[in-house]
């Protein structure tokens, strides 16, 4: 290979930022923040069209939302420090840093597990069906999940194993030398890899829904299948240290991914045989759904989210 395309394709890589938090004022403005931010608002505004297509009410996705997102990110956070405990306690730790959320550190599973908590209550106390409701949410946390690992960039952090290839991650020496590599080393970038998969698990997911008019629970267990297939193959590349990191040979991401893939396709067949089709009504009153102002079971094609 000659020097000028070794030249070339150097300057290909993707550079890390030079910070990731700026100052506005005496008031920190952190990119990690402004990615998870915006990814959770680019969802619930995606939700809430898909919602009013399946037949609910407008309104009711930010109404959840008050319930979800909070929730989601204490689930978040509860996940990272019961896996990674290690870096907030015990000798030489401060168990305060566990509160600092702004350095990173949000684990998805916890998100999920404690937001759909969230979003339960607030169904309930709405008069909304939980599977529907599920239904229409659950591909658009693809895209917040796509937007929030830029959060990973801005950090320089849980990048992939070192790598030449031209699209490959530069870090900032220090990064490289606390990972136990060489200054000017670069890596897999990890986070443009799960940005990437959940934009095409999304188009995939919402594309199968309009074609095949999921209910019940399908196509948030599309959403499950869809994520963990990527989940698997792109934490098989990373190269952070988690607790739990090597059962069996496999990092722990990886193992729950497999289970939660294998759950979520057992009940979608289930699901299929059990419910084919839609719900008539997404409301506990029995109201019928209405998509679009035409009562549901019409001959109608949804919008481009639905």
């Amino acid at each position: 290979m000659s020097p000028e395309l070794v030249a070339g394709l150097a300057a290909m890589t993707i550079p890390s930022p030079d910070q990731g938090t700026w100052h506005l004022g005496p008031v920190p403005i952190r990119g990690y923040a402004l990615a998870i931010i915006l990814g959770i608002v680019v969802a619930v505004w995606l939700s809430e069209r898909r919602w009013i297509a399946r037949g609910g009410t407008a309104g009711d996705i930010q109404d959840l939302a008050i319930w979800g997102i909070p929730f989601g990110l204490v689930g978040g956070r509860l996940y990272h420090v019961a896996t990674d405990s290690g870096r907030y306690f015990g000798e030489g730790n401060d168990p305060i840093t566990a509160l600092y959320v702004w350095r990173g550190g949000l684990g998805v599973w916890g998100a999920i597990a404690l937001g759909a908590v969230g979003v339960i209550i607030g169904a309930r106390l709405k008069g909304i069906k939980l599977l529907p409701v599920l239904d229409a949410i659950a591909p658009t946390v693809l895209v917040a999940q796509a937007i929030g690992r830029w959060g990973n960039w801005f950090n320089q952090e849980l990048f992939g194993k070192p790598t030449e290839l031209p699209w490959a991650l530069e870090v900032s020496d220090s990064t490289a030398i606390g990972a136990g590599f060489a200054p000017g080393t670069t890596f897999h970038p990890t986070f443009l890899y799960e940005c990437l998969w959940n934009l095409a698990a999304f188009a995939l997911v919402v594309w199968l829904d309009r074609r095949l008019r999921l209910g019940h629970g399908r196509v948030a267990a599309l959403y499950v299948m869809a994520y963990t297939a990527g989940r698997g193959w792109i934490e098989m590349l990373r190269i952070d240290d988690v607790e739990l990191s090597d059962v069996g040979g496999l990092r722990f991401n990886v193992w729950t991914s497999i289970v939660l893939f294998v759950l979520a396709a057992a009940y979608f067949a289930w699901a299929s045989r059990r419910h084919p089709g839609r719900e008539t009504s997404v409301h506990t009153d029995g109201r019928p759904a209405v998509a679009g102002g035409t009562p549901a079971g019409s001959d109608v094609r949804d919008d481009v989210t639905g």
